[in-house]
């Protein structure tokens, strides 16, 4: 006898104490630390002999096979400050992909350069590296890749397109902290690596920061400066004499401190990761109409989100479209207690700060003398549409070390609703639908719903 979906009376197939798991972890080591840095009281990177903050640096750089790590408040300021020492200028085009957060292509606004946006790999979900080329223009300085979810990207690819046209690689590895990609070290591939320390990212800090990695000895430095508002650094003692635009975007010893406690523990707790997660994806995998993450030989994948793609069709749905299908097994899925839910609701280039091309008035950067015309069509990134629309993800909760028992309930969770079909099929057709950019202001006439 088939159990009772819980969207209609059953009982749910995951306890409450699974619904949301703790993460970060804080245990003594954490505590310790931050009681450390309020005993030494030197709070910040301004501090004569802080340790906290050149502590992590150092070890953050050795970790990531690099030779400077200089830490900023987020990785959006990681970003934003690597663009500004690589030297981008007012009208450079940058390369980003299409599904990524709104940092990555934020990031060059901050120097008045324009994001120009690819459509992504539809197993991946990184940057289509076969469709950057035909983006690069006389323009074009720096190629953003993402290793989203955790997966690395196609570095050797990106790379041989840099080579060719003399670009910028700007590695955003916010997500994929410890990854490897042909057995080098995420974040030490690309001329920088940017990493965020939020509270969701697998070796985060009690709320935000983030790092540069580099091997350029000068771009370091200038980071350096530019997170202390342009200050000249060569002195001994601090002068607070700005030599260049900078801005006050310092990490604090006590977040520093935390960080560095989670870094000692990362290890173990990816080792946990790499047992319970593929133990849960291979429940997955048997039933149809499920894609699970792919992970290709040559790379490791960090698991920081499990991204699930939805064919009605193969769950023997015919006539319903996948994303009906996604939108009805989120109802059930959550009301079972699996907490899935959408990463991104509209691609980049739908969002409003870019569609209507003024970041600054007057239309700037897209205005600016010289710089190419820019559409931003959702048309044009059909793969990252219909992935949004087709999937849901899982965040979080399967970064606690501690999560197998929690995977177990989530597997069965699933295997119940798939028993239910039939009923989820007939449910989703009843519902009204649009695809999940519909909320998004502009969009609702433009896109239709399946």
């Amino acid at each position: 006898m088939k159990a009772e979906l819980a969207m209609f009376g059953g009982k749910p197939a995951v306890r409450p104490e699974y619904r949301r798991l703790e993460w970060p972890v804080v245990t003594d080591r954490e505590r310790e630390a931050v009681l450390r840095v309020l005993d030494h009281r030197k709070f910040t990177v301004g501090a004569k002999n802080e340790p906290e903050i050149h502590g992590l640096e150092s070890e953050w750089a050795e970790f990531c096979d690099t030779r400077h790590a200089v830490a900023v408040n987020s990785g959006t300021v990681a970003l934003e400050l690597a663009l500004t020492a690589l030297g981008l200028q007012p009208g450079d085009e940058v390369i980003v992909p299409a599904l990524s957060y709104v940092a990555t292509a934020m990031a060059p606004l901050y120097q008045l350069a324009i994001p120009v946006f690819v459509d992504i790999d539809p197993v991946t979900f990184n940057i289509d590296v076969t469709k950057i080329e035909e983006k690069i223009t006389n323009r074009t300085r720096a190629i953003i890749p993402v290793h989203l979810g955790g997966l690395p990207a196609d570095m050797d690819e990106i790379w041989a397109l840099a080579r060719k046209y003399d670009l910028l690689v700007v590695e955003d590895a916010v997500q994929a902290q410890g990854g490897k990609y042909r057995g080098q070290t995420i974040g030490s591939i690309g001329h920088v690596g940017c990493w965020s320390l939020n509270v969701e990212k697998s070796i985060p800090t009690c709320g935000e920061g983030g790092l540069v990695t580099t091997d350029d000895e000068d771009v370091a430095e200038r980071i350096r400066s530019l997170r202390i508002l342009g200050e000249d650094l060569s002195t001994e003692e601090r002068l607070y004499v700005s030599a260049t635009r900078g801005s006050n975007l310092k990490l604090s010893s006590v977040l520093a401190a935390f960080t560095r406690a989670q870094l000692a523990s990362f290890w173990d707790y990816q080792d946990k990761r790499d047992e319970n997660i593929p133990v849960f994806l291979d429940r997955l995998a048997q039933l149809p109409g499920i894609v699970i993450p792919t992970v290709p030989n040559d790379r490791t994948h960090m698991w920081h989100m499990l991204r699930f793609r939805f064919d009605a069709e193969a769950a023997g749905l015919d006539g319903l479209s996948d994303g009906r299908f996604r939108q009805a097994l989120r109802r059930a899925l959550l009301a079972e207690g699996v907490p899935l839910t959408h990463y991104q609701i509209i691609p980049l280039p739908g969002q409003p700060v870019f569609t209507k091309q003024d970041a600054y008035g007057q239309g700037l950067p897209w205005s600016l003398p010289g710089a190419n015309p820019q559409t931003y069509d959702l048309a044009d990134y059909p793969v990252t549409c219909q992935v949004i629309e087709d999937s849901l993800c899982l965040r979080r909760m399967h970064l606690n070390p501690d999560a197998a028992p929690a995977l177990d309930e989530y597997a069965s969770a699933f295997e119940r609703v798939w028993n239910n079909l039939d009923v989820v099929g007939r449910f989703a057709r009843q519902l009204d639908y649009a695809p999940p950019w519909a909320a998004v202001p502009g969009y609702q006439a433009k896109v239709g719903a399946a």
